[in-house]
């Protein structure tokens, strides 16, 4: 099933959701700043949407076969696999790695999903998935790097512009470049800036970047479990490439003290790769534009960190 990802991608994918996907509530924050509410969409996070799209072209095009669906995950994308799949009526099949949140597993098995864990990186768990497609016989999925997945996430951006007028800057958490690919292939449409911000730890994209192609990083941060890609999709990397697009890195301090303030100031918890976003933004040197939306991408996480005390809170408001 040949897929590209461009804006008309991104407009079909749109026509897959209706009725489906929760539109984005968009809600002013500070001066300037307004926070696109996806870690309330269905699973707790923007995978729901590249998951349906995915699952419902398949079945369109006659390719969703009766073995059903596999895919290996550090778990949103598995949430939403699972969830589009039992939708669909057909199985899901994820493959997490064993340090995977348990949070986040035993919500998979609550969608139904058989969970397998195996090794403690994602490409392990890739590796694991691959195999079993190939006996099994499973539509073989993926967390980030298809087009399918990512157009589905990129009809964030136009819901995004429908909340906030004369939107100028979106500001993206980037992990292996799904939801950056799609959101950076909308905004170019509508000249959007986008502003990618990865953790110092888990730079896939920015070091795509610096060297031309896609590379393996070492994975090694607070965000990990959403962000921990070790190499940028290709499709990614051209979306970077191609629009007006700014990668910022942000220390793993800095992530911390964004989603403590989420919650101390708004009573709005995330997970950690959500939190990336705001922090790329509180750490600017310079404002980012003059109507700007930080998407909360996640909320699949263990609030009780936020609520217990810390032992030195100066390090992390």
């Amino acid at each position: 099933m040949e897929q590209q990802l461009d804006y008309a991608a991104v407009r079909a994918a749109a026509g897959r959701m209706a009725d489906v996907i929760r539109p984005v509530a968009v809600v002013p924050a500070d001066r300037g700043v307004w926070y696109a509410l996806e870690h309330l969409q269905h699973t707790g996070s923007f995978k729901a949407r590249g998951a349906r799209n995915f699952l419902v072209a398949h079945r369109e095009a006659g390719t969703l076969p009766a073995a059903g669906v596999t895919i290996a995950s550090g778990g949103n994308a598995g949430l939403a696999c699972a969830w589009a799949a039992r939708a669909q009526g057909v199985a899901a099949t994820v493959f997490l790695p064993v340090n995977a949140p348990r949070v986040k597993v035993e919500r998979l098995r609550g969608y139904g999903a058989d969970v397998r864990l195996v090794g403690d990186r994602y490409a392990e768990a890739l590796s694991a998935c691959r195999e079993f497609a190939d006996e099994s016989g499973a539509l073989s999925s993926h967390a980030y790097d298809h087009p399918l997945i990512a157009a589905g996430a990129g009809t964030l951006l136009d819901e995004i512009r429908a909340g906030l007028s004369g939107l100028d800057t979106v500001v993206v958490a980037v992990g292996g470049g799904g939801l950056f690919a799609g959101v950076a292939t909308a905004a170019r449409e509508h000249g959007v800036r986008v502003v990618a911000a990865e953790p110092e730890n888990c730079r896939a994209l920015n070091a795509a970047l610096q060297a031309g192609r896609p590379v393996d990083v070492p994975v090694d941060s607070v965000a990990a479990d959403s962000l921990g890609a070790t190499r940028v999709s290709a499709d990614a990397l051209a979306a970077a490439r191609q629009g007006d697009v700014d990668s910022v890195l942000v220390p793993d301090a800095a992530i911390v003290a964004a989603r403590r303030g989420l919650w101390e100031e708004h009573r709005i918890v995330v997970e950690a790769a959500a939190a990336t976003a705001l922090a790329a933004l509180r750490g600017a040197p310079e404002p980012l534009g003059e109507r700007v939306a930080v998407i909360l991408c996640g909320a699949n996480t263990d609030p009780s960190d936020l609520t217990a005390p810390t032992p030195d809170r100066q390090a992390v408001r």
